[in-house]
């Protein structure tokens, strides 16, 4: 298998739903597979977990039971999340500033941060259009499939 067709293949199976894959032919065997949990604990409390294995976290004073299971509440904004494991970058390099910062404006398709996968760097993009209100990745740490990496609140029109 030539390794550009390798990483379409990585690329497809992260942003797809299966939760493993298992190739082989030509003396090749590959799998994949995604840790994907079905309910969250924290405490006493158990919380809803989204498709793709996000937690939702409620908002202090908040009934956990009362939370939907959304990515998006009017106060939050939207989460951009990893597509992948890897580790987090929220710069190019290490002395240069990072790619975005809490209040700034974003535009889809701008790219946000790396995440460093199988010594490939996949660059991160906005889904959204918006003001970054939160960073929840640490610069140089492990991330997961679906961790939540920033939060994005819609902008307003006046």
């Amino acid at each position: 298998m030539e390794f550009e067709n390798l990483i379409k293949l990585i690329d497809t199976v992260s942003r797809s739903e299966l939760t493993g894959f298992k190739y082989e032919a030509e003396g090749i065997k590959l799998h994949m597979s995604k840790n994907m949990k079905i309910t969250a604990v924290s405490g006493d409390i158990s919380l809803p977990v989204c498709e793709a294995g996000r937690t939702v976290r409620p908002e202090a004073g908040q009934n956990p039971a009362d939370t939907d299971g959304t990515e998006e509440s009017e106060n939050n904004g939207n989460i951009v999340v990893s597509p992948l494991v890897g580790t987090f970058y929220a710069a190019p390099a290490e002395d240069a500033k990072p790619f975005v910062s809490v209040g700034d404006i974003v535009k889809k398709g701008q790219t946000l941060a790396i995440i460093e996968a199988m010594k490939l760097m996949n660059e991160i993009e906005s889904e959204y259009d918006g003001t970054v209100t939160e960073v929840l990745a640490e610069n140089g740490r492990p991330v997961e499939y679906g961790q939540p990496l920033f939060r994005i609140e819609k902008r307003r029109l006046l």
